[in-house]
Parts: structure tokens; sequence; C-alpha cells
């Protein structure tokens, strides 16, 4: 599995902003795929998760704020940023969680920057 992320950039606070992932390789066994995000000097922690059932998981400091979802046709998985805080400033990972029997399989994509000014 291969994941290419885009998207990122620079906001002001309250603006907008979206990172998306492509994945490709053996993508059958995906289970769900997610994006995480790295502050500078802090640890890469969960932002939100999609399931291939469409469940969805968010972070509490997103709720309401970022909305994870879908294009099955493109293998593609958009993270909507709204009402952005200069606290979400961070380097944003795409991640993909694949099932293979008995094991499971952590990919993860190159990270892209999300610099939110205030």
């Amino acid at each position: 599995v291969q994941l290419q992320a885009s998207g990122g950039g620079l906001a002001q606070a309250g603006g907008s902003l979206r990172v998306s992932c492509v994945a490709s390789g053996v993508i059958s066994s995906i289970s769900s795929m997610g994006w995480y995000r790295q502050p500078p000097g802090m640890q890469r922690d969960l932002v939100a998760v999609i399931t291939r059932g469409g469940s969805t998981n968010y972070a509490d400091s997103v709720k309401g704020r970022f909305s994870i979802f879908r294009d099955n046709a493109r293998n593609t998985v958009n993270l909507q940023m709204n009402s952005l805080k200069p606290e979400d400033t961070a380097v944003y990972y795409c991640n993909a969680v694949q099932d293979a029997g008995s094991k499971t399989y952590n990919y993860w994509g190159h990270g892209t920057k999300v610099t939110v000014s205030s």
C-alpha cells in the first residue's frame, strides 16, 4: 500500500483547508484510513479515522470543525478542516490500516504541513 498525501498549506484562523490522501497498491484489505498530526516538538496523535464501513471517529479537539470522507472511486480519503485554529498547526500524516490474516499493518504517507496563523 502506498499513500500519497496532498493539500494543506497556510490559512488564517477561522479559515479552511483540505488534505487528501490517495491509496494505491493492494488496497482491498484496508480496514480503515485516517489522519494523524504532529505539532512541532510534540507526539503524533489521531485526528480522524474512517473505517471501510464508513464509521468515523474524531479527536475531541476537532469535533464539529473537521470532517473526514471518502471518494471510493478515486481511492481517496479527504479531511476537510474548517474553523481552523492556530493550535491546528502541525504536520498531517495519512494512515492506512491493512488486515492481512492474523496480522495488521500500518502504512504512512509523507507528511503535509498545515500552518494556521492568528
